[in-house]
């Protein structure tokens, strides 16, 4: 019998290719996959990062958008601007978000790019990669939140460079009102200009919300029983929400301190004890959980990582897709080179420009050969 499982979970993964790879632009509600659990601490290889990408397509404007020079200002306003860290280890993750993100773009030349930056010098790799992309650096020290961080459930939540959203107000030029942040595991298969206009009202940021999570596993019992801590939720209706997917208004973020409440609440846990769980989520939601704008999920299909400790397969979640976010411990590049990928990774593969990249035949073919 659990041949018979496998290969049904090998034809489930091959029929979600088959159905949904000439078109990622708006997927359908989605069918429940099959999933299995492994254990996965793999690393990503060591290797020369310049000389792991291929050159990506050239993307030009549909004939529907404004013309833009070519050598345009980071402060032109019909700019859609999008931040994303860039660091070796993931690295491969976020090259495949920004190809996502171009491949299914109206308007490609619009969109800039700010990256994100601490220890590398990969301005020569995206420059190959995206000839023609519209796009600037910025060095973020990891010295300005190394003190401030507390020991997570996994260590990729502990680096600096995951904490450099928190600084978006402060890296990005004053002239940059609004800003899209995007992690490095995740692709969009819709025009990001959809997600560009949210109207986010009163609200400094928008995101999609989950008022069904369980919110208070996020924070520790003793968080829960004082009042000095606790009492920051009071009047407010918090929901949890993943900041993987963001759209930030700076010029609120800016005059109402969003940097510093922030950090102060990183200080709170250095100097009081642990009053909050995983990394840099639980500021985030202290300042402003049951403050965020609504955007709907279809744009944080979140969680196909798997938990933050084993790695596992998840389904999608129902209704349409707008972006598929691999959240959790799992990566699917890793999972795709070793052999051991979930049926969704291979709706990763397709964006992945390295040059030890699978195919989606190459996928299909190397989960049969593991499965049966």
């Amino acid at each position: 019998m659990l041949w018979i499982m496998r290969l049904s979970g090998f034809f489930s993964a091959l029929m979600l290719m088959i159905v949904l790879y000439p078109s990622l632009q708006s997927f359908p509600p989605a069918e429940a996959i099959r999933s299995s659990h492994f254990d996965s601490n793999l690393r990503f290889p060591s290797q020369n990062p310049n000389s792991m990408f291929r050159t990506a397509s050239a993307f030009v404007d549909s004939e529907q958008c404004d013309s833009i020079d070519s050598a345009v200002s980071v402060c032109d306003p019909s700019l859609v601007h999008i931040a994303i860290t860039l660091d070796v280890e993931y690295l491969r993750g976020s090259i495949a978000a920004v190809h996502s993100v171009l491949r299914h773009s109206l308007c490609p030349e619009h969109v800039f790019f700010h990256f994100l930056v601490s220890d590398a010098d990969l301005e020569a790799l995206v420059r190959s990669t995206f000839p023609k992309l519209k796009f600037k650096f910025y060095f973020f020290d990891p010295e300005i939140v190394r003190d401030l961080i507390s020991q997570s459930v996994r260590q990729a939540l502990e680096q600096p460079l995951n904490y450099a959203r928190n600084y978006l107000g402060d890296l990005l030029e004053p002239c940059v009102s609004r800003v899209i942040y995007l992690d490095s595991d995740l692709v969009v298969v819709d025009d990001v200009e959809k997600l560009w206009n949210t109207r986010l009202g009163s609200s400094t940021i928008g995101a999609p919300e989950y008022c069904h999570a369980n919110f208070t596993k996020y924070f520790t019992a003793r968080f829960w029983a004082d009042e000095r801590f606790s009492g920051a939720f009071a009047g407010r209706k918090p929901c949890y929400f993943n900041t993987g997917v963001m759209v930030i208004d700076l010029v609120k973020w800016r005059r109402f301190g969003c940097t510093r409440r922030i950090e102060r609440w990183m200080e709170i846990q250095k100097i009081n004890g642990r009053i909050y769980e995983l990394g840099s989520l639980p500021p985030f939601l202290l300042v402003f959980a049951g403050h965020v704008a609504p955007i709907e999920h279809r744009w944080n299909q979140h969680g196909l990582g798997g938990d933050n400790v084993r790695g596992s397969c998840r389904d999608l979640h129902p209704g349409p897709v707008s972006l598929l976010h691999w959240s959790g411990s799992g990566k699917p590049w890793v999972r795709l080179d070793s052999n051991r990928a979930c049926p969704l990774d291979a709706l990763w593969a397709p964006y992945d420009l390295g040059s030890m990249g699978n195919s989606v035949g190459g996928v299909a073919l190397a989960f049969a050969a593991e499965d049966l």
